[in-house]
């Protein structure tokens, strides 16, 4: 065999699959038949996080909640935010990918992987053989088959954030975590937005509540319900919904989940099997249905966050090589980047009666938050879910500014088995947003107000 591993993809998943064979002193050989780096860096979580910052920037200036402190701000220059997002994306393309690579010594191939048979690959002229292999391709925009759809010039979450002028007006079709960000990214570019779907569907419904009202404030036309046929239209395109209501903007932006990234690697020569949704299926040991071949990351429907990429990358690397193990996805914290922040760890409160608990749960209101009042931001929620028998923490959800920051002790806490007495009993520093965390633990003792740090 010439290698010992060969991992399709050079994405978190990917790389993360390739530290683990060195880390074993084993060779391993990367192959990309696109840019370095997969979707996190180059259409995903860095271009987007920093244009979701930039946008934000311009809309705080337009929007102080400061009496005595005048703000304001002109149009934005979207070529230049786009070619400073390229130049950060270049930049970690070098640092933490090529230099990565070279410095725990796996190649990386480029040109497109085909597998000829159940062991063998093809890239180019050659064909090449290896003991194991992961797959780890990650995931593209799904464009679902509306009507109309072939006639319009839309755009996903991938190419709209290569657009070098901003149009007049945009629908977004779409209310997950995608179609969030970027309804609000390029609204708070100066663009009139309307968004077609039901705002955050898998959060607490409290939460979602939070971001529904955040987004009508900030003049963001929220139509929840589906997108049922598209047209072009004079200037732009019209987007008919279930209920026959019939919205237009210039851009039409498809932000309606993601599909697995398999195109031409023949799976089916290598008895490679898939879901009904076109994602490798794997068992719990991220071995695919050929014994030789293990698959991480989005391509095998695993949760899209990069660091669960890099999870499962290591996992199925460990288990191509020889020791299987598994994912614990316990208390695993999600974030979207919207304003304010959206994030959770654990279960929410349906799915914790679905498995059974006796939950009990507390909501506390950013108007209840001292950083919160300091920042003249009172908008947001914190819910806590736990089990009311063990009192252990089952799930944190959060819409606030900087919810995300609060999802690492919230992970810690699911994950260790902490109770709620013990968020409560635990140091939390004083004016940091954090602190909700302790407070909303402390509504379990009792509703009564209590002084600021009491």
């Amino acid at each position: 065999m010439e290698y010992d591993l060969i991992v399709i993809g050079t994405g978190g998943a990917a790389m993360a699959a390739g530290i683990e064979a060195r880390s074993r002193g084993r060779s391993v050989l990367l192959i990309e038949h696109g840019p370095l780096g997969g979707t996190c860096l180059n259409v995903g979580c860095i271009p987007s996080k920093n244009l979701l910052a930039a946008a934000g920037q311009r809309h705080r200036a337009l929007a102080s909640r400061f009496r005595g402190v005048p703000t304001s701000a002109e149009g934005a220059v979207v070529g230049e935010l786009m070619t400073q997002k390229q130049e950060l994306i270049e930049h970690l393309r070098q640092t933490k990918y090529a230099d990565v690579a070279e410095a725990h010594g796996f190649p990386i191939m480029y040109g497109h992987a085909q597998f000829l048979d159940e062991q063998s690959l093809q890239v180019g002229d050659r064909t090449l053989h290896a003991g194991a292999y992961v797959i780890a391709t990650g995931a593209t925009p799904h464009v679902p088959d509306l009507p109309g759809i072939g006639e319009v010039d839309y755009l996903t979450s991938t190419t709209a954030m290569e657009q070098q002028d901003l149009p007049t007006s945009m629908v977004v079709l779409g209310g997950g975590y995608v179609g969030l960000e970027q309804a609000q990214l390029w609204a708070h570019l100066g663009v009139d937005v309307t968004l077609v779907g039901r705002v955050a569907p898998y959060a607490e419904p409290e939460v979602a509540d939070v971001l529904r009202t955040a987004f009508q404030q900030e003049g963001i036309t929220v139509l929840e319900e589906y997108g049922r046929e598209v047209a072009p239209h004079a200037g732009g395109v019209i987007v008919t919904t279930d209920s026959g209501v019939r919205v237009d903007g210039q851009r039409l932006l498809i932000a309606t989940g993601r599909r697995a990234s398999t195109s031409g690697l023949g799976l089916q020569a290598a008895g490679i099997g898939t879901d009904a949704r076109g994602f490798i299926l794997v068992d719990e040991n991220l071995r695919t249905t050929n014994h030789r071949v293990h698959a991480a990351g989005d391509v095998c429907g695993a949760p899209q966050y990069v660091y669960v990429a890099a999870r499962t990358g290591r996992v199925a690397a460990a288990g191509a090589l020889g020791e299987p193990s598994t994912v614990d996805y316990r208390g695993l914290p999600g974030v979207t980047f919207t304003t304010p922040q959206v994030a959770s760890a654990g279960l929410t409160e349906a799915r914790a009666l679905e498995l059974g608990h006796d939950c009990d749960c507390r909501i506390l209101g950013a108007q209840d938050i001292p950083r919160a009042l300091v920042n003249q931001d009172t908008r947001g929620v914190l819910k806590l879910v736990i089990d009311a028998r063990t009192r252990k923490v089952l799930g944190v959800h959060a819409a606030l500014d900087g919810a995300g920051e609060l999802m690492l002790a919230a992970t810690y806490a699911i994950k260790f088995g902490l109770t709620v007495e013990d968020l409560a009993d635990t140091w939390a520093p004083y004016l940091t947003m954090s602190e909700a965390l302790r407070i909303a633990a402390g509504l379990f003792r009792t509703t009564i107000p209590t002084s600021c740090c009491a």
